[in-house]
Parts: structure tokens; sequence; C-alpha cells
């Protein structure tokens, strides 16, 4: 019982501490000046409106409607706790908002509605409907909330969606399909039990009969029993839809034989003898929250055949909609689809029992502690951390829209749009995308020195599946391909080699040894090194050229590992080795060096970083601009360490450079054009997007401290100097960063060639 009263309080502390609540609003538009103020509102604010009234389609343009949604409720069945009233819904509503930002980026905002009258309500609904782009009706009694949305689909142009009819029928189909997959069953020919007829548990039944289920081969039952043609006591038009000719009465009646049962309705609705009487591989969604109609540890106890999925967290396959409504309405919105059809609902579910078929990215694993996650009766569901959601459901959705004609502004590029949706979750999407797309053109050889590891055996699976070329791994080879086993992974394409036992030691021994020789290393010890050492054994094998690029740094700490490189791999002709990260917001992306390498550097050496930070930026794709940092302005506080930074300017100043440099300044006048304006000679045109630190330590905290509190991602430190394409990950480095990482070195790689 004290866990419990724990568990409340810590709810209740969650909600009040703090900000009162879950959501706030927060501008888009910068509003520091008069001149801000003035576009942002009065006079500014009148142009949009007057081109609006002119074209009300250009809402879209110059609103934030095509990017929000209204969650609406009255509270009449607040999840499974009954009529709570408008008021004490409105936590729920505002997490459903939450939910839309965290999983879809949609902005969305919570609206309760005082009344129990669907007229009343739909009224209410109806006459604010130009403020959104659509809406999620939340939490309304059946059958009242049938009317409801019925009425407002009809009366509106824009999506509405009671989630909690449709969003437990798509997630719900999805694991049905799989389950099918999986037993050998066909839709057509299944008996199937809906315990529950409320707004889901009829939703739930009428998605699976748009599919193909026979209308007489499902049978409806409430608190009353079976719904059957010729009953009378509480019936409605809604119920009556799904009468059957039967003589069956009970639940337990209609489950004998039954090949599905779905449960929405209450705790214990089903016995162990129930199950029993089932046919043969019963697939079981017993899905009332909080507690399911039959746990799975008792369906397990009398059936060792049974695939069972519930509403919870702490069971295997959770029936959960958060992996529905936030993309369904990001592909309806992203079409501006003027409604939510069957067919876009069956477009999710299906795309959704696709990608459990897919092998599960490290993350996501990671995410529910380690716990094997692959396609099987006990996965049949992705999971609401899966990253890939927002780039497959959306997708699905939108061509469903445009191929059933409501898409009122089809999407042209569905590449472009795939990354479009990528980088609503990962902001490197749209900045390392050139890396990518060079890899599709040029796949590469790329060697990963710690190749047992699972996050590396990952990454060489999609880098084989991706067509970026071939991975080669070093490891062990029975404990590489027992690892694969494990996760699943065919080793088909992925190159394999044991350092211990390689035929080429010899050669990269000799190689070792040449560039060694007169540090006072012995033959010997480049053999051992060669052998015992996976970082060199991979060094020299990229060294000798039997590959393109090299990652390592996983299982170890980031010194040692470009120690080990140095050892093998030499700097290109007059150039240093250094590091620059690359820091992304949804603002704009900055690059900092040297965060990898020179812990003090002279003033010639930070004007070299400057140079060849600029390379690197340009071939990303971006113009550089480059700013030396200091903690004064242009000699206002001059001392030793800014003296040092003022002099690499002029070392440039002596170089014909071809890119916008400034200094020494502060960060933030690099990066703010108003408070660069105090200092009109500045050469800058616009916002610096290089920063150049005074050294190591001050390169480092910033990007830190950046990637702790600046609501950003931070890629690197991109390595760059090395006549070879060698890149060091991080030890925390998960397998996106990784891949990131290796597409980055493989570029390299094709820029080198």
């Amino acid at each position: 019982m004290s866990a419990i009263k724990n568990q409340d309080q810590e709810a209740l502390d969650f909600h009040k501490n703090g900000k009162p609540g879950k959501v706030e609003m927060t501008p888009t538009k910068a509003l520091n000046t008069q001149r801000d103020l003035a576009l942002a509102y009065s006079p500014g604010v009148a142009i949009p409106c007057l081109e609006i009234e002119k074209n009300p389609e250009t809402a879209y343009d110059y609103t934030a409607k095509g990017n929000y949604v209204a969650v609406i409720s009255n509270g009449t069945a607040v999840l499974g706790l009954g009529n709570l009233g408008a008021l004490a819904g409105k936590p729920v509503m505002e997490g459903k908002s939450v939910l839309f930002k965290r999983f879809a980026d949609i902005d969305s905002v919570d609206i309760e509605v005082d009344t129990e009258n669907p007229e009343e309500f739909i009224n209410a609904v109806r006459y604010l409907g130009p403020s959104w782009g659509g809406i999620n009706l939340e939490d309304i009694k059946a059958p009242e909330c049938f009317i409801i949305e019925k009425q407002l689909k009809e009366l509106m142009d824009i999506p509405v969606f009671h989630d909690d009819q449709h969003g437990t029928a798509i997630i719900s189909l999805a694991g049905i399909l799989n389950a099918l997959h999986l037993s050998g069953k066909k839709l057509e020919e299944l008996k199937v039990v809906v315990n529950g007829a409320g707004a889901a548990g009829i939703a739930c039944l009428e998605l699976l009969k748009a599919v193909g289920l026979p209308h007489n081969n499902a049978i409806l039952c409430d608190t009353k029993g079976i719904i059957f043609k010729g009953r009378t006591d509480g019936m409605n038009q809604w119920k009556e839809a799904h009468a059957v000719d039967t003589k069956d009465r009970t639940l337990a009646e209609a489950m004998k034989n039954a090949d599905v049962f779905l449960g929405l309705s209450v705790k214990g609705a089903v016995t162990q003898d129930m199950v029993k009487s089932m046919a043969k591989n019963p697939i079981i969604f017993a899905m009332a929250n909080p507690d399911p109609e039959i746990t799975p540890e008792e369906v397990q106890s009398v059936r060792d055949d049974a695939i069972v999925a519930t509403g919870r967290s702490d069971y295997k396959n959770q029936v959960n909609n958060v992996m529905g409504f936030p993309y369904i309405f990001r592909g309806a919105l992203d079409v501006r689809a003027s409604t939510i059809n069957d067919d876009m609902k069956i477009a999710a579910a299906e795309a959704l029992a696709k990608l459990a078929r897919e092998h599960v990215p490290a993350e996501v694993i990671k995410a529910y502690g380690g716990k094997e996650m692959k396609f099987g009766p006990d996965y049949i569901i992705p999971t609401p951390f899966d990253a890939r959601l927002i780039s497959t459901i959306p997708v699905a959705v939108a061509k469903a829209a445009m191929k059933s004609g409501v898409a009122k502004k089809p999407i042209k590029d569905f590449d472009a749009y795939v990354k479009q949706l990528q980088a609503r979750r990962d902001p490197t999407v749209n900045s390392l995308s050139f890396a990518f797309d060079k890899l599709v053109k040029s796949p590469k050889k790329v060697i990963f020195a710690e190749g047992e590891q699972p996050e590396i055996i990952r990454v060489a699976s999609i880098w084989r599946d991706s067509g970026y070329g071939e991975p080669v791994l070093i490891g062990k080879k029975d404990r590489v391909l027992n690892n694969m086993k494990e996760m699943n992974i065919d080793p088909k394409g992925i190159t394999i080699y044991n350092a211990a036992i390689s035929e080429d030691n010899a050669k990269y021994t000799d190689y070792l040894y040449q560039k060694l020789k007169r540090d006072g290393v012995l033959y010997s010890d480049c053999s051992r090194m060669v052998k015992n050492d996976r970082n060199i054994f991979a060094a020299s094998m990229l060294a000798c050229g039997y590959g393109d690029a090299l990652i390592t740094g996983l299982t170890r700490g980031y010194k040692k590992s470009l120690t080990d490189i140095w050892k093998v791999i030499k700097n290109q002709k007059e150039k240093i080795v250094m590091g620059l990260s690359m820091v992304i917001s949804k603002q704009r992306t900055v690059f900092i060096a040297d965060t990898a390498c020179s812990e003090l550097s002279s003033s010639a050496h930070l004007a070299q970083i400057a140079i060849q930070s600029a390379a690197r930026v340009r071939d990303m794709g971006f113009e550089p601009r480059v700013a030396f940092l200091s903690f004064s302005n242009f000699g206002t506080a001059l001392r030793t360490e800014s003296e040092r930074v003022k002099k690499a300017v002029e070392v440039l100043d002596e170089l014909n450079v071809t890119f916008e440099y400034e200094g020494e300044m502060t960060a933030d006048v690099a990066l703010n054009m108003d408070k660069m304006a105090k200092y009109p000679f500045s050469r800058l045109t616009a916002p610096a997007n290089i920063l150049i630190c005074p050294g190591l330590h001050s390169a480092s905290i910033a990007t830190k401290l950046l990637e702790e509190l600046g609501n950003c991602t931070v890629v690197g430190p991109i390595l760059t100097g090395f006549d070879k394409s060698v890149q060091i990950v991080t030890m925390r480095s998960e397998v996106s960063d990784i891949l990131n990482m290796a597409a980055i070195a493989a570029t390299d790689a094709i820029k080198n060639s």
C-alpha cells in the first residue's frame, strides 16, 4: 500500500513542481526589439490578416494552423476512471498535447468543454475550428462520442479524430496482422470475439471488417452478453450494426473455438477456462486499463501457444495509442488532409506491423533496459520510443490520403519528406544528409576496430543494408557471429578479421616497424601491438590500403584511441590533427574547434585550425564564417590570452584565405548580429558559424555545456588532418552517433580518393 501511496505522491509532485501542469507556449519568432514587436503585432500583423482575408488557404503560410492540433474533451470518460468532468480531465489533455510535441513535433492546445450535451459540444468545437489544422477528440463516452465525431467530420474540412476509438483500433490491428503472420491464420477464416461495446471496442471491430473480416465471423459482447440479432435490451444503432445470428448468449459460449479475443472491458472478464476453450494458437488482446481482462501469466499457465497483448507497459506487446495518433496527424497535416479516413488508418496499421518485423535499433533496446526485442510472439508491436515511427507512419498516412483523394497539398518528393520527418526528431539528419547521399553513389569500405560490440554490429548491418558500402569488423569471429545471431542479424556482406590470427599480420608489422623503428620500438614490439591491439591492427589495415576509413573509440578513452592511431597514421602534409564539433539546433548549426587535440595553441596554430575548419565546413555544404573567441571584444581588455587570439587574426590577414573571419570577440557578439552592429568594422556579414576557442579546455567546456543545456545535438569531435580517413567516437556513443561518424569518415575517403 505504501508503494502505491508513494507513486501517487510522485505523480502529484510531478504535475505540481516548477511550473504547474505540463505545457507552456514558446514563441517561434524573436521578440527582442521594437522592430520585432512591430512585425509580430501592430502594425505588421495587419498584413498577413489582409492576405488571409483574400485567400483563406494562406492561413497555413502565415500562422501556426498547419502544425496545430486541438485536444478536446468534456471529461465524460477519463481514462478508466469514468465521468470526472471537463476540469478533472485537463491533466490528461495536457498530457496528450505533450505527446503530440514529443513524438511528432506537432504543436497542440488542450480544450476542455464543460457540457455533456452533444449538440452544445459540437457547436463549441465547430465555431472554433479555424484555429487549428486538426482536432483530436479525447475521453468522451459512448454513444455520444459517435454522434460528436460524425457530425464534426461532416461540418469541418480538417481532420477530426477520436483517438479512444481509432487509435486503439489502429494499434491493435497492427498487432493482429503480425500475430496472424506468426500463427499462419487467415483473416477471412477467423472467429473473433470483442468484449466491450464502447467507443474502442466498436472501432476495433469496424477496422477489422474494413480489412476483410467477414461480418458473421465476429461476435460483439457487452455487459449484458452477446449482441445478437433481435436483442432489444441495452441496444443502440452502433451495437445493432454488429449484431449477428447466433444461439450463444454469453461471453464464455462465444469464446469456444475463437481465434482472436479483443478485450476493451474490465478486469477479470476472461477466465482461464475461456482461454482453454479457444482454438489452436489463440490471439488474446486483453486491453482493459489499468488491469487487463486476463493477465499474460494467467494465459500462459493454461496455454503455451497463445500470443498475448495488453494495454500495459509492464507487459510485452503493449497496445499503446502513442504509436498512432501523433504520426497519423503528422501525415494528415503535412498533406493538408480534409479528413482521416479508413484508408489512412489501415495504411498506418500496416506500416506499424511491417516496422515490427525489422531489426530493432540499439537505442530502443537500451530504453527498455536491454531486454531482447525481435519479431516473434513476444514482439508483434513496435515500442513508443522507436525513432523510426516518425519516418514510417506519416509517410504511409500521407500516401493513403493522396491516393484516396483527401489531400489538398500532395507531397511531390517523398525522399525529401522522409528526411524532413527524421529531422523533426533528429536534427542531424538535415545537416548530415550530404554525407549519406554521397555514400549511396560512392559506397566505401569502413573498418570498425571494435567489431564485437553490439552497437558496432548494428551499425555494420545498417551500413550494409543501406548500400553505403562494405563494413569490416575487427574481433574474434565466433564471438562476432554469436552476437549477430542473438541480434537476428545476417552476417552476409559483413567481413570479419581476427587481429590475433590474421594472415596479413607480417605485412602490417613491417609497415609499423618502418614508421616507429627510429623511436626506439623493436620489431617484436610492433608484432605484439598488431596482434594484440585492435586499434593498431585496424589502423595498419587502413594505412596499407585494405579499407577506406576507420572508426574506433567506443570501448576506450578518446585520448588513448587518438594516441593509438597516431602511432600508425601520419598527418597530412602541412596540416595539424584537430577536432571540430558540430552543434546542431533547430535555429542554426555551429562548429566549435579544437575540441579534441590542441590543449593550448599558438597564434599560428589557431590560424591553422581556422583554415582547416573552414575547409571542412565548406565541404559539408556550409559557407564558413569564422570567429576567434575570447573574453573581450577587439582589444577592450587585452591580456596574454586575448593577445594570442588577436595575433591569430593578424596571421590570417597575411594569408590569402577565401572565407570570412573576425576576432578577438566574445561568443554573444559572434552569434548575434544586433550585438555585432556595435562594431561596424566587423568583417562578418552574418553570424559566425565556426567558433575558434583559445584552447582545448574552453572548446570542450563550451561544447559539453551546449550539449547538456542548449537543447541541441552535438556531433563529433570530427577529426581532420590525418592522411587517412579516421574518426574516433566517444565511449557514450549510440548507434546513430556511430553511424553519423562513419558517414563523415567515408565521405572524407570519397573526397581524398
